[in-house]
C-alpha cells in the first residue's frame, strides 16, 4: 500500500508544479497587454472622418459588386442553358445520322447485292453459251468490260472463248486480266 501513496504524491506534485508554471505565463502576458492597451488613445466611432472608406460608400461598393456578381451568375446560367439545348440538339442529330447511316448501309448492301447477283448470272449465261458466238459478243465489247467477264469465268469456259478471238484482243484482255491486281498490297 505503501507505493501506491507514494506513487499519488509525485503525481499531486506535478500537477501543482504545473499549473503554477501556466499560471505565471498567463499572467506575465496580462501586465503587458494592459499597458499597450492604456497607451493607445480610443477613437471615436461615431466620426466617419476616421474611416478611410465611409460605410455609405462601402455599402454601395458592395451593392454594386453583388449586382455585377448577379448579372455574371445569369449570364453564365444562360449560356449553361443554351449549351444543355445544343448538347440535346447535337445528340438528336448524331442519332439521326446514325440511323440514316445504318439505312444507307443496308441500301448498298441489297444494291451490292443485286449487282453481284446480276454479275454472275451474266457470267453464267456467257459461260453456256456457244465458244464461237461468245467469242463474237466479247469481240465487240471494251477490253476493259471483256476482262472484267473473262476474268470472272470459268477457266475452260473463257479459254474457248479467247480462243476463238482476234489474238491482238485477246492480248489486251489478257493484259488487263493479269494487271487488275497489281497495286493491291502485298502485305
Amino acid at each position: 500500500m505503501k507505493k501506491t501513496r507514494s506513487g499519488r504524491g509525485v503525481l499531486m506534485v506535478l500537477t501543482l508544479l504545473l499549473a503554477a508554471s501556466g499560471a505565471l505565463r498567463v499572467g506575465s502576458g496580462v501586465g503587458t497587454a494592459l499597458a499597450n492597451a492604456t497607451a493607445v488613445a480610443p477613437q471615436s466611432r461615431s466620426d466617419p472622418q476616421g474611416c478611410a472608406v465611409t460605410p455609405l460608400a462601402l455599402a454601395e461598393a458592395l451593392n454594386a459588386r453583388e449586382a455585377e456578381v448577379t448579372a455574371q451568375e445569369t449570364a453564365l446560367s444562360d449560356r449553361m442553358a443554351a449549351l444543355s439545348l445544343a448538347e440535346a440538339a447535337i445528340k438528336l442529330r448524331m442519332t439521326e445520322m446514325a440511323v440514316a447511316e445504318a439505312a444507307l448501309k443496308q441500301t448498298l448492301q441489297i444494291a451490292d447485292g443485286a449487282a453481284e447477283a446480276d454479275l454472275t448470272r451474266l457470267t453464267t449465261v456467257y459461260e453456256t453459251m456457244k465458244p464461237a458466238d461468245a467469242a463474237k459478243l466479247f469481240a465487240e465489247m471494251a477490253p476493259e468490260f471483256a476482262a472484267g467477264f473473262l476474268g470472272r469465268m470459268n477457266p475452260a469456259a473463257a479459254a474457248a472463248v479467247m480462243s476463238g478471238m482476234d489474238p491482238a484482243k485477246v492480248y489486251s484482255i489478257s493484259v488487263l486480266i493479269a494487271g487488275r491486281n497489281a497495286t493491291a498490297p502485298k502485305n
